[in-house]
This record gives structure tokens, C-alpha cells and sequence, in this order.
């Protein structure tokens, strides 16, 4: 392990795949973890995870190697490039990781640096978990009853980037082969027009369903949703849904997968559901907008296309408070990045104001995935218990009455500090 503009930890020891396995990992009990800051408010909340997350490490007798790894702001410093490939590699080779929030400079030649390494690291499986954590306002009356996770795919659909700008040539040759070679003449209106693809193969649909499928027996979850838009994109959407029901009845036993026929949610005390079995049922997407604000505990684990699963994972977000605690990460076979969800915020950074717990939430998915449960529950155990006190940065203070106004800095220490009184 030799790079160019990143420092290796002298101690420590690299993640690797279990032998044997396609995708298992084995961890050390004092893993090597690359990490980047971000840019904008990444400059403060990186830092406060680490801190969050080297405490609840230690508190169940293991430790953190950080590695820090560039991209972005910080990469164009070092490297006058977005994105290094030695990043990439550095990721890759070590299979875990985590990173604050990215800005996409203009004319940086990616249309996304988050999509960016998600696809090349093939980080197919973007999973939130969304819960709510006492003391957090929330536009809900029963914010509580909400504990979802969804899972959305996450290398293709329109985000593949696979586009035609209005009035190029590429553009026009593409309109002239959809009405001329493929018969849609007079689908398009005249003039210039923007054109995209949207493809959803079967591979991807199916992995990203099988992921949902196992963490929910894994987790002892009762239902798996597949939401989609098949009713109008038939054969992208559509084919999602089909793909995803095939997973459920052909790859799993009767008794451990239900998968439910179309009409189950109208029909559902004449079926004979297993007990104990996942059901894997299907819900259009404008539909399940609705069903989770007004039927919210009826729904576990949620799985969708890319698009999908961009707006209504940030709708549920919104139920339990907002994106600047909502956590996440991206897994592919054996690798995970774990991210938060909320944007950069550059006109924040550097101003130790910002809220680091979406970014320490990420951190802590990121130790279930490391199999550190206890350190997990105690994360989660510690941030609640300091928000619930009214000890919370000024995003949450200015919406709770008699709060407390910490900076970015002093909320993590307050973290840190509960974390050894629980432990």
C-alpha cells in the first residue's frame, strides 16, 4: 500500500474479504479507514466524526486508523484534479469507508462526484436507514412511528448521466433514430428538445432487491416494498417490479420470502401469509408518497430505482426532522462508503456552527456494517441522549424552546462525554 499524496497509517491493519466468501469482510479489531472531509461544512462536521466515532471505538476496546483520502475542494489542492484515482484505489483496496459532503465544481467533468464513486466502485446499493431520535422537531404529529430503511439503486436509471443537450447534433441524430428508426414519429414536439436514457437492467434491479430481501430477514423485518412507476414506464420501471417479484419467488423458500400478489394491501386477511416470512410486496411511487406520511408504520424496508429512490428517501427524511441528521451509505459486494445526506453548504463552512450528526449517524451504519453492534447502540444511545437534553447546534436550537445553542465543536464534546458516562 504505497500512494503518492496520502499518508498511510504506521499502525493499523487493512480490511479484507473473508476467504472463501464473495462478499463478506473480515475486520481487525484497529481497521485502517480512509476518510474524507468534504467541502464546505465537511471541514467541521469530518472532523467531529472522527472524534464521535474514535470514542465509541475505544469505549468497546477497539480503535481507528485514519487514513484521509482527497476529493473535491481538498483534491483540487493537492492533485488539481476532482477526484485522484488514487482515492478511488485508496477506497477500494480498503473497503471501508466514509465521507462528508461533496460539492461538484463547475466544468470539473463530472456530472457528480457522489455518483461518480459510486459507479466506479460499484456501489450499487445506496441504503438509509430513516428513525427518530427523541428530542428532534419534526413537522409530524407521530414522527415516532417512523423506522424505515430504504434501499435505492445506485448506479443507473437517468443517473446514469447517458443525455443529449437541446440543439446539438448528437441530439437531433438521436430524435431522427426514435421517430424514424424506432416509429414514434410525432411523439416529440417540434423544435429542440433535450433527450435521455433511463436504463434499469435486470442485474441491477435484481441485486439491489436481493440486498433489501436479506437485510430484512437479517434484521427481522416484516415486509419489503418495491416502489416503482410501472404503470406508465412499463419496461424500465415496470420491468423493476417484475425483476425484484422474481427475486422474492424464485431465490428464496415459501416460508422465509411471501411474495404478494398485486392486490394483497386491498385483500390482505384472505391470504395466507406465512409466519414469519418477508412479505415482498409493490406500490407506485407517487402513491407511496402519500402512504408514508399517512400510514407510516405499516412500511419497513422500501426498495426502488434510482429516481425514486432519491426523492422519497428524502421525503422521509423530512418526517423525522431533515436531512441534517439523516444518515447513509453505499454498498457494493464486500465495500461500503458510508455518507450523510445533506449537501456541502458552503456559505457554513469553517464556521463551527454546522450539525455533524447526519455524518456521525453515517459513521454509525458504518459500524453495523462493520459488525460493531455494541458500538453502534452506543452511538445512537449517546446523540439521543444529548439532543433530548436540549444540548443541539443552532439548526435545532432555533426550533426548540429553552435549548441550548452549542457550536459544532461542543456538541461533539458533548457526545464524546456521554459516550464514557454510557460506557
Amino acid at each position: 500500500m504505497s500512494y503518492d499524496k496520502i499518508e498511510v497509517p504506521d499502525e493499523g491493519e487493512q480490511i479484507t474479504l473473508k476467504e472463501g466468501t464473495e462478499g463478506e469482510i473480515e475486520v481487525p479489531d484497529n481497521p485502517i479507514i480512509p476518510i474524507i472531509h468534504g467541502d464546505g461544512i465537511g471541514k467541521d462536521v469530518g472532523p467531529a466524526a472522527q472524534k464521535v466515532l474514535e470514542a465509541a471505538a475505544e469505549a468497546t476496546g477497539r480503535s481507528i486508523n485514519w487514513m484521509r483520502v482527497y476529493a473535491g475542494e481538498s483534491a483540487q489542492e493537492k492533485y488539481s484534479e476532482n477526484l485522484p484515482d488514487e482515492t478511488v484505489e485508496a477506497i477500494r483496496e480498503h473497503r471501508v469507508a466514509i465521507k462528508g459532503p461533496l460539492t461538484t465544481p463547475v466544468g470539473s467533468g463530472f456530472r457528480s462526484l457522489n455518483v461518480a464513486l459510486r459507479q466506479t466502485l460499484d456501489l450499487y446499493a445506496n441504503v438509509r436507514p430513516t428513525y427518530y431520535l427523541d428530542g428532534v422537531p419534526s413537522p409530524m404529529k407521530a414522527p415516532e412511528e417512523m423506522d424505515m430503511v430504504t434501499f435505492r439503486e445506485n448506479t443507473e436509471d437517468v443517473y446514469a448521466g447517458i443525455e443529449w443537450e437541446a440543439g446539438t447534433d448528437e441530439s437531433e441524430q438521436v430524435r431522427d433514430f426514435v421517430e424514424d428508426e424506432m416509429d414514434f414519429d410525432g411523439i416529440m414536439h417540434e423544435g429542440d428538445i433535450g433527450l435521455g436514457l433511463k436504463p434499469i437492467s435486470e442485474k441491477g434491479s435484481k441485486r439491489l432487491v436481493r440486498e433489501a430481501i436479506d437485510y430484512a430477514i437479517e434484521n427481522d423485518r416484516d415486509k419489503v416494498t418495491l416502489v416503482h412507476k410501472g404503470n406508465i414506464m412499463k419496461f424500465t420501471e415496470g420491468q423493476f417490479g417484475d425483476w425484484g417479484m422474481e427475486v422474492a419467488e424464485e431465490e428464496y423458500p415459501d416460508e422465509e420470502v411471501f411474495a404478494a400478489p398485486d392486490s394483497l394491501w386491498e385483500t390482505q386477511d384472505e391470504v395466507d401469509i406465512p409466519e414469519d416470512a418477508v412479505m415482498v410486496e409493490e406500490r407506485l411511487a407517487d402513491a407511496m408518497l402519500q402512504w408514508m406520511q399517512l400510514r407510516t408504520d405499516e412500511f419497513d424496508i422500501l426498495a426502488m430505482p434510482n429516481l425514486n429512490g432519491d426523492y422519497l428517501s428524502d421525503a422521509a427524511g423530512a418526517q423525522i426532522g431533515g436531512l441534517g441528521i439523516a444518515p447513509g451509505g453505499n454498498f457494493g459486494t464486500g465495500r461500503m462508503l458510508a455518507e450523510p445526506v445533506h449537501g456541502s453548504a458552503p456559505k457554513r463552512a469553517g464556521q463551527d456552527m454546522a450539525n455533524p450528526t447526519a455524518m456521525i449517524l453515517s459513521g454509525r451504519l458504518m459500524f453495523d456494517y462493520l459488525g460493531w453492534d455494541d458500538a453502534s447502540d452506543l452511538i445512537r444511545d449517546a446523540v439521543e441522549e444529548t439532543i433530548s437534553s436540549g444540548k443541539v447546534t443552532y439548526d435545532l436550537e432555533r426550533q426548540l424552546e429553552g435549548a441550548e445553542k452549542l457550536a459544532t465543536s461542543e456538541y461533539t464534546d458533548e457526545i464524546v462525554d456521554t459516550i464514557e458516562q454510557l460506557s
